[in-house]
């Protein structure tokens, strides 16, 4: 289980913020705090893996806090939507942004996409290639299309990455658990990414087959 903390000055956003984890396959929530000073406190008593930490809190700057913590992930949620603001998270190490009010949805994704994160780092050896690293940073993070969710695009990728050779869409959908349609929707954006290339087969009579083999 990855253990969370919630920080939040509010009680009741708080306890939502916690409901919509709690929710979540494979994740706990081990606490809350609604200051700064209580947050570390918290972070030094139950050693949470991830904080979901606020900026505005009542004593410290959630930034502050975030540059006092170490061997934790702090994913920011706050209503400071300034470019500085979200630039010095960046610089401070903070692993993402979400930008409040958010859905339960939009919890669920980046935090998916943490989870994703740490099950490659965990299954990485003692030295990384380049294309780990990109993984590990991000490069998959291009803004993706409207309905796209980048958890899942992860997963579409994966696929094709531990694929032999190129797949079909019906391939790739069968393996990843998908439907063939969002399946190939997956793999046109990561062929428009750069990190997949469309390669037709052409058989004796109709329409070439589209294979997807990942470039990286």
């Amino acid at each position: 289980m990855i253990k969370v903390l919630v920080v939040d000055d509010d009680f009741m956003v708080a306890r939502i913020h916690s409901g919509y984890v709690a929710r979540i396959p494979g994740f706990e929530v081990v606490a809350a705090a609604h200051t700064g000073h209580d947050a570390l406190e918290a972070v030094r008593r139950f050693r949470p893996d991830l904080v979901l930490l606020d900026i505005y809190l009542p004593d410290l700057s959630g930034l502050d806090v975030l540059k006092a913590l170490n061997d934790v992930d702090v994913l920011m949620i706050s209503a400071a939507r300034d470019l500085p603001t979200v630039r010095e998270a960046m610089r401070s190490g903070a692993v993402n942004y979400l930008i409040k009010p958010f859905t339960a949805a939009a919890l669920t994704d980046r935090l998916s996409q943490y989870a994703a994160s740490r099950r490659r780092l965990t299954a990485l050896g003692p030295e990384v290639g380049q294309d780990e690293v990109d993984r590990l940073f991000g490069a998959l993070k291009t803004p993706l299309p409207k309905g796209l969710s980048s958890a899942t695009c992860e997963l579409v990728a994966d696929t094709l990455r531990a694929a032999a050779g190129d797949l079909s869409a019906a391939e790739a959908a069968a393996l990843a658990g998908l439907s063939r349609v969002s399946a190939r929707r997956y793999l046109e954006h990561l062929c428009a990414v750069g990190k997949a290339e469309l390669r037709p087969r052409y058989g004796t009579a109709g329409r070439p087959e589209h294979r997807y083999r990942w470039i990286g």
